[in-house]
């Protein structure tokens, strides 16, 4: 089975997506994901001038040796448009190989190893009663496990609150991404946001009491100290994790929150390959491994990092929010429900524009999703409906502290 056509795909129905489609000299089609966001182009060019024609002829069955020769071929390892490439053509020969077997995807992958994959959504709001509102109705649609962001008194705009102020330009499902020209620039006090913080769960905490699973997201914008110190201080009110607490490249910092606080931990979602992991699983420094398929070389590459992590009882966090496609949802989701050490799955719900364009199968019930009984990843892309949604420049904000300095968010 030869692969005779790669179709590079950027459509904006809602925000902007990449999908490489794949056919078959047999007539078969597999989709991948090569979205990463604010850099879309990137990608696109770069599977479009360098990838595409390197695939015309290849045995479409030969997944691992695909992965390896456009990992390796290349010289210019990792990275995020490089992994994100790779992921793509990974996906999209897992969606073909499983359509020639006529089975689900995760029938490939060992088939399943439970009935469903519980899911957590995103609540925020500026203030705490905005913040309540946004979890009752998160409750509404079935989650029983809810991230919780919120604004920051003194601050405007706050990263993962979607009803921040949209200054620059509009935002676009739940993520402050907007079409402008240049990034907007947002301010940030994270003595402020230490102090806020437990306030807010404690205020959670009484309102819709100790069963609801609650995680926060730190946005890489502490110092390991100070994230310890946060750590410790949301101890009290019961955490799945807490996510990015600091910035993990330097993966020995994680030592020193570690030491400090038994808050879980998650890491991961702008990792690109196991060499980011490898200290942190090996000392056991996380709890959670949060990347991406669509951003981690695919299906194949990171089946093998949460197997490796597996034997450390660390278990699966896949990032999910809208800037993965449908496409990308649904490659989680197959890998989610084959592996043993499945934690949790993040799920932004996407837009009608981009559900128009991406015909899915997946279920989502009672706080958990399925990806469904289809061959393949269970997702079709609709021509049609994409040609009416053209790319739209957008960028993610760039963070200030007070002082002018640009800081991590």
């Amino acid at each position: 089975m030869k692969i005779e056509k790669v179709e590079v795909l950027v459509s904006s129905p809602d925000r902007n997506f990449v999908t490489l489609r794949i056919t078959t000299d047999d007539g078969l089609v597999g989709l991948g994901d090569g979205t990463l966001n604010g850099r879309e182009l990137a990608v696109a060019s770069y599977l479009e001038n360098h990838v595409a024609a390197l695939l015309i002829g290849r045995d479409a069955h030969q997944i691992e040796d695909t992965w390896q020769y456009l990992y390796r071929g290349a010289y210019w390892r990792r990275g995020p448009v490089t992994m994100a490439a790779i992921a793509a053509v990974d996906v999209a020969l897992w969606d073909i190989k499983a359509k020639a077997a006529n089975m689900p995807l995760y029938q490939l992958l060992g088939g399943a190893s439970r009935t469903g994959v519980r899911a957590y959504g995103h609540a925020s709001g500026l203030d705490v009663p905005e913040l309540f509102d946004s979890i009752r109705k998160h409750q509404a649609l079935g989650y029983k496990a809810i991230r919780i962001q919120t604004g920051v008194p003194g601050l405007g705009s706050v990263y993962g609150v979607a009803s921040s102020p949209t200054v620059g330009g509009k935002r676009y499902d739940y993520e402050p991404a907007r079409r402008t020209a240049l990034p907007v620039e947002e301010t940030w006090d994270t003595a402020a946001y230490l102090r806020h913080v437990p306030t807010v769960f404690e205020a959670v905490r009484n309102e819709f009491g100790p069963e609801l699973t609650l995680l926060h997201d730190g946005h890489h914008r502490m110092t390991p100290i100070q994230a310890a110190k946060l750590g410790k201080s949301l101890e009290p009110y019961d955490l799945f994790w807490l996510e990015d607490c600091t910035p993990a490249e330097n993966q020995e910092a994680l030592r020193l929150v570690r030491q400090h606080t038994v808050t879980p931990l998650a890491i991961g979602e702008i990792f690109n390959t196991v060499w980011d992991y490898q200290t942190l699983i090996t000392e056991q420094l996380i709890d959670y491994v949060r990347s991406a398929v669509t951003h981690t070389g695919g299906i194949s590459a990171l089946k093998k990092i949460l197997e490796f992590a597996a034997q450390y009882q660390i278990k699966s966090g896949i990032h999910g929010p809208t800037d993965i496609s449908p496409v990308g949802m649904a490659a989680a989701m197959h890998l989610d429900l084959a592996i043993h050490n499945f934690g949790i799955q993040e799920y932004m719900q996407h837009g009608d524009a981009t559900n128009e364009v991406f015909i899915q199968s997946f279920s989502f019930e009672d706080g958990y999703l399925h990806p469904g009984e289809q061959a393949g990843l269970g997702v079709t892309y609709n021509d049609e409906a994409a040609s009416k949604f053209e790319y739209q420049g957008a960028y993610l904000p760039v963070n200030r502290l007070k002082d002018g300095t640009v800081h991590d968010w």
